[in-house]
C-alpha cells in the first residue's frame, strides 16, 4: 500500500480543527521582497534600459518598443516562466530578424507575428517539448549568433559615422567606403566617448574601481556621452519618443501567407531556442553560487516556453519587440544576488516608471551613443571561446556555414544551412573508421577507431583475416556504437579463430563488449571510474547472517574500497561463520576477502590494463616524470586520480593522516614525508606542489577532540604537526604546545582562511582550511622547496575537497586574506 493511501477508510473525512485554546492558524503569507532582489532589479533596469532603447533602434521599429519589450519581459515573462532569475526583453539575437520583418511588412504587421510566434512557443509548451530544442548543435546557435552580432555591428557603424544603414550586409559593405567619405565629426565623436567609456569603465584600478564597478558600463558610456553631447552643445540625431497616445499597436497580418508563416517560424525558433539556451546558463550560474542550494529551483524548460509565449503574445498586442531571454542581463541578475522571481519582475516594473516618467531625460540621449552602445554588444557576440570550443570539437565548419549563412543570407536560412552541414558532418564521423593492424610481441593488436556500421564491415573482415591462425589476438573497440552486421562479422571471425587454436581478447569502452564470452557469474559489468558506490559491480545482496540486519552498500557504511559492500561477506567483514576471509597458504587469496581483492584485479586486467598496456609500458622504459607532487590525506574517500583526472605517471602522490609536512627537525624520528619532498624537487623535477585538505578529515576532528596531557601514543604523536593549524584556526585555544616566538608572533594576526561565496560549515571545516595554509608554510621551510621556489622553478597550490559536494576549491589571496576559490567547469575548458 502506498504511504499516501490513508490507512483507515474515514481518516479522509477527518477534520483537523485546533483546540480552542491554541492560536489561530495563520493567514495568508504576507508579500515580501528580499534586499537582494531589490538591488538586482535596479541593477538590471540600469542595464535594460539603454540596451531596450539601442536594439529598438538597430530594427527601425519605434523606440519605445523596445521599453514594452523590456517591461513586458520582465513582468510577463519573469511571473510565468520556468527560470526564476532568467531575465527577458529585447534581446541582440532578434535583431536581425525583426529588422527583416520590419522592412517586409512594416510595424503592424510584426506585431501581429510576434502575437502568432508567441502562440506557436505556448502549443510547444503545451507539448512539452522544450528539450528537444537544445537538440540543436551548439555549433550552430554560436554560429547564428555570431551571424547576427556581425550583422548588427556592419549596420550600426553606419550611424556612428553619422550615415543611415542599408537593408544587408553586402549593402552595408559597399555602401562604407563613401560613408567613410562623408564621416558626421559629431556622431563619431560621441560614438567614440561611448566606446572608451565602455571598455574602460570596468577596468578603474583599486579601491575605487571596486566601488564604481558595481555601475553599469552601459549606462555610464551613454550617459557620459550624453552629458558630454549636452554641455557641448552638439547637434545631432537624438531619441525620440512619440506621445504613448499615438503608439502604434498589432494589426492583422497583410501579406503572403507563406512568407507570413516563414516569418512566424523564424521568429518562434530563434525566440525559443535562445531563452532556452539561456536558462540552462542561468542554471549553471545558480550551481556555482552554493549559497541559492536548495532555494532557485531548476528551470522547467517547457513553463519557459510557456512564460515566453505568453510574454510574445502580450509585447505584440501591445506594440512591443518580439521577447527571448537575454543573457547579458541574466548574468548580471545572478552576478547581482538575485535569490527568487521577483528581481525580474521589479526590473519590469521600473522599466513601466522610466517609460512614464523619464521620457525628457530620456529625449536627451543621441542616436550616435545608442548605435554604438548595440555595435559593442553585436562584436561580443562573435566570442572568440566559441570559436576555440568547436575548433577543439571539430566543428568549425558548421559554425563558420552558419555564420555566413546568417550574414548573406538570412537567419532562417543560415540555420538551415547550419543544420545541412551538422547532419552531413555527423554522417561523415558515423561512416569514418579507422581500423589497424600491428604486432607486438607476438600479439596481433586490431584496433578500431570510430563507429562499427555495416559501412565498415568489408575493412574490418580484411584486417582480421592478416591475423594468422591459431597467434593471439586483441581486438579494441575504440567506440560507442556497433551494429548488428559488424556484431556478427566480429562473433563469427572469433569464433572461427579460437576453433584453429588461437586466443582473442575484445576489450573496449562500453559495457558489455566482450561479445562472445558469458557474462560474470554475478552480472559484472564494471568499467573504470563508473559512478562509484563502494563497489564495482552490482550484485545481488545476500542474506544477513542470523540476528544482523542486512546493510546495502549505499547505507554509508565503511565498507572497504576494493570491492562490493552490497552484503556481509565485504573486506574486512565477517561472513556467515563468522571468520574473516584469509590467504591460503600458497600466498593466492582465499576467502571473502581474497574474493573481493581477486574480483577487483581481474576487472582492471579485463577493462583497464588492454587501454593502458601500451602507456604503462612506454612509463616503464622511460621512467616516471611527474609534474606535481601531490600531498594529501590517507581518507579513502579522496582518490586523487579521480579527482584530478589524471593517470599513470602525472602525479607523484604523497599521503598521510592529516596531510601533514612537519617541519624540519620536528619529524620525530620519521622523515618520510621530508624525503619525498626532497626527492621530488631536486630528483624528479617537479613544477608544483599541491596540498589538498578535504572535508570530514578524521585527523582535524581528533585535534579539536584531544585532551591536553593524554597518553602519546603513535597517532598522538604524529598529529602534533596539526597543532599549528590548530593555532591558526583557533588562536584562542590552549593547543598545549610550545611554538616558537616567530610562529606564535606569526598566528597573532593572520585572518583566517574561508571559503569563497559561503562561510565554513563548522568548526572542523575551519580547522581543515587553516590546515591546508599552515603545510603550505611548513613547505617553505624544507631548504630543497626554497630553492626552487627562489629561482622561479616551483610553485605551491592549495586546494580543498569537499566530499559531500564532490567540488574542489582552489587557494587564492585577495585583500582579505586566504580565500578558498571554487573550481568552476569553465575554468576547465578554457
Amino acid at each position: 500500500m502506498s504511504a499516501c493511501v490513508p490507512a483507515r477508510a474515514d481518516s479522509a473525512r477527518t477534520k483537523h480543527v485546533h483546540p480552542p485554546h491554541s492560536p489561530p492558524p495563520h493567514g495568508p503569507r504576507r508579500f515580501r521582497v528580499a534586499g537582494a532582489d531589490v538591488s538586482a532589479a535596479i541593477a538590471v533596469f540600469l542595464i535594460a534600459l539603454p540596451l531596450s532603447l539601442g536594439i529598438a533602434l538597430a530594427t527601425g521599429a519605434p523606440l519605445q518598443a523596445g521599453l514594452v519589450a523590456a517591461a513586458v519581459g520582465g513582468i510577463v515573462a519573469g511571473r510565468i516562466g520556468g527560470c526564476p532569475l532568467q531575465v527577458s526583453g529585447p534581446a541582440a539575437g532578434l535583431t536581425v530578424v525583426t529588422a527583416d520583418l520590419i522592412q517586409h511588412y512594416g510595424w503592424r504587421t510584426t506585431c501581429a507575428i510576434t502575437v502568432f510566434a508567441g502562440i506557436a512557443q505556448l502549443g510547444l509548451g503545451c507539448l512539452r517539448v522544450a528539450r528537444s530544442a537544445l537538440a540543436v548543435s551548439p555549433a550552430i546557435v554560436h554560429g547564428m549568433l555570431a551571424g547576427i552580432g556581425v550583422t548588427i555591428a556592419v549596420a550600426q557603424l553606419h550611424i556612428v559615422l553619422g550615415g543611415t544603414p542599408q537593408s544587408s550586409v553586402p549593402d552595408n559593405l559597399v555602401a562604407l567606403p563613401a560613408q567613410l567619405a562623408n564621416l558626421h565629426p559629431a556622431d563619431l565623436a560621441v560614438s567614440v566617448l561611448t566606446l572608451t567609456l565602455l571598455l574602460l569603465w570596468p577596468r578603474i584600478p583599486g579601491r575605487a574601481g571596486q566601488a564604481l564597478g558595481k555601475l553599469p558600463a552601459a549606462l555610464i558610456a551613454v550617459a557620459g556621452a550624453t552629458a558630454v553631447a549636452a554641455l557641448t552643445g552638439l547637434r545631432l540625431p537624438k531619441v525620440d519618443l512619440p506621445s504613448w497616445s499615438s503608439h502604434a499597436l498589432a494589426s492583422l497580418p497583410d501579406g503572403p501567407v507563406l512568407g507570413l508563416v516563414a516569418a512566424v517560424l523564424t521568429t518562434t525558433l530563434v525566440c525559443s531556442v535562445q531563452s532556452l539556451l539561456g536558462a540552462v546558463a542561468v542554471d549553471k550560474l545558480v550551481a556555482a553560487r552554493p549559497s541559492l542550494t536548495g532555494r532557485v529551483k531548476r528551470s522547467d524548460l517547457d513553463r519557459e516556453l510557456l512564460g515566453q509565449g505568453a510574454a510574445n503574445i502580450v509585447s505584440g498586442s501591445l506594440g512591443g519587440l518580439p521577447i527571448a531571454g537575454v543573457a547579458v542581463r541574466s548574468s548580471a541578475n545572478v552576478a547581482a544576488g538575485a535569490v527568487s522571481r521577483n528581481s525580474t519582475m521589479l526590473h519590469g516594473v521600473l522599466v513601466v516608471i522610466a517609460a512614464l516618467l523619464m521620457v525628457p531625460a530620456l529625449e536627451l540621449i543621441p542616436l550616435a551613443s545608442l548605435a554604438a552602445l548595440v555595435m559593442a554588444v553585436g562584436l561580443k557576440m562573435v566570442s572568440l571561446n566559441h570559436i576555440r570550443t568547436v575548433t577543439r570539437h571539430r566543428e568549425v565548419l558548421v559554425y563558420a556555414v552558419t555564420t555566413c549563412g546568417v550574414v548573406f543570407l538570412g537567419v532562417l536560412e543560415g540555420v538551415a544551412l547550419g543544420i545541412a552541414v551538422a547532419v552531413g558532418v555527423a554522417l561523415h564521423r558515423l561512416t569514418r573508421t579507422r581500423i589497424t593492424h600491428d604486432e607486438t610481441e607476438g600479439v596481433h593488436h586490431v584496433h578500431v577507431r570510430g563507429q562499427l556500421t555495416f559501412l565498415a564491415v568489408p575493412r574490418l573482415s580484411r584486417v582480421l583475416h592478416q591475423v594468422p591462425h591459431g597467434a593471439d589476438a586483441v581486438v579494441e573497440l575504440d567506440g560507442s556504437f556497433m551494429d548488428h552486421a559488424a556484431y556478427e562479422t566480429l562473433q563469427d571471425w572469433q569464433k572461427t579463430h579460437t576453433a584453429q587454436g588461437g586466443s582473442v581478447d575484445i576489450t573496449g569502452r562500453r559495457p558489455g563488449t566482450r561479445i562472445s564470452e558469458p557474462a560474470e557469474e554475478d552480472g559484472c559489468r564494471c568499467r573504470p571510474w563508473t559512478p562509484w558506490r563502494n563497489h564495482q559491480c552490482e550484485r545481488p545482496p545476500t542474506a544477513p547472517p542470523r540476528g544482523t540486519a542486512g546493510r546495502s552498500a549505499t547505507d554509508g557504511s565503511p565498507a572497504g574500497n576494493l570491492g562490493t559492500a552490497t552484503g556481509p561477506n565485504t573486506p574486512g567483514t565477517r561472513d556467515a561463520t563468522g571468520a574473516r576471509g584469509t590467504t591460503g597458504g600458497s600466498g593466492a587469496p582465499d576467502g571473502p576477502t581474497g574474493h573481493e581483492l581477486a574480483r577487483g584485479i581481474s576487472a582492471f586486467h579485463r577493462n583497464t590494463g588492454p587501454l593502458m598496456r601500451r602507456e604503462l609500458a612506454r612509463l616503464a622504459r622511460e621512467g616516471q616524470q611527474p609534474s606535481q607532487l601531490f600531498l594529501t590525506c590517507a581518507d579513502s574517500r579522496v582518490v586523487t586520480s579521480m579527482i584530478t583526472s589524471s593517470g599513470p605517471g602525472d602525479l607523484f602522490v604523497v599521503r598521510n593522516v592529516g596531510n601533514f609536512v612537519p617541519l624540519p627537525g620536528e619529524e620525530s624520528g620519521d622523515d618520510s614525508v621530508a624525503a619525498a619532498i626532497e626527492y621530488a624537487v631536486d630528483v624528479l623535477k617537479v613544477r608544483s606542489i599541491t596540498v589538498c585538505g578535504h572535508s570530514g578529515c578524521g585527523a582535524m576532528q581528533a585535534l579539536l577532540a584531544a585532551e591536553p596531557g593524554g597518553a602519546h601514543t603513535p597517532l598522538q604523536r604524529w598529529l602534533r604537526h596539526g597543532l599549528p593549524s590548530l593555532e591558526r584556526a583557533l588562536p584562542d585555544v590552549d593547543v598545549d604546545v610550545d611554538l616558537n616566538e616567530q610562529e606564535q608572533k606569526r598566528g597573532a594576526g593572520r585572518a583566517r582562511p574561508r571559503l569563497a561565496g559561503r562561510g565554513a560549515a563548522d568548526t572542523a571545516e575551519r580547522l581543515c582550511l587553516a590546515n591546508v595554509v599552515q603545510q603550505l608554510e611548513h613547505l617553505r621551510a624544507h631548504d630543497s622547496v626554497a630553492r626552487a621556489l627562489g629561482a622561479g622553478d616551483l610553485e605551491l597550490h592549495g586546494m580543498y575537497f569537499h566530499v559531500g559536494e564532490a567540488q574542489s576549491y582552489l587557494l587564492s589571496e585577495d585583500a582579505e586574506g586566504s580565500v578558498f576559490e571554487l573550481v568552476r567547469e569553465t575554468n576547465l575548458t578554457a
